[in-house]
């Protein structure tokens, strides 16, 4: 319900998306955890869960950006495949662009603006890539 772009939550300035994942495994090296979902692997902070246990991730819109091509010199490490669903005017210089990221909705705040130069369109695949993501108790 968080993703459906014909309701007001996804266009509001706090939209966001919930997305159930699973712990992975831990790198205690960098104090990181993975966490496993559909469309690929969150990296968070270390985590004190045990492995295979399952949380929820709240994902902010306005933190997702989104890319042509994958990014490999950037200090983002989630970046997700993802195609796209559909595009919704917020405001007067932003649009809500919903993703299927692994058949998980997600979705992004971008500028028209960036929506234009990238030539986004219903079924344009794009990398979307998540700055913050947040893991809820």
């Amino acid at each position: 319900m968080l993703t459906r772009v014909d309701l007001p939550l996804a266009r509001g300035n706090d939209a966001e998306a919930l997305i159930e994942a699973r712990v992975a495994k831990h790198d205690d090296t960098y104090a990181l955890t993975y966490l496993d979902f559909p469309g690929g692997r969150f990296t968070v902070a270390r985590k004190d869960l045990a492995v295979g246990t399952v949380v929820r991730l709240r994902v902010i819109a306005r933190d997702v950006s989104l890319t042509l091509a994958r990014q490999t010199d950037t200090s983002i490490l989630n970046i997700f495949p993802a195609i796209v669903d559909e595009i919704v005017p917020t405001g007067d210089s932003q649009v809500t662009v919903k993703l299927q990221v692994g058949g998980i909705p997600q979705l992004s705040r971008i500028t028209r603006k960036s929506a234009a130069l990238l030539e986004l369109q219903p079924g344009k695949s794009v990398y979307a890539q998540a700055k913050t993501v947040a893991l809820l108790a």
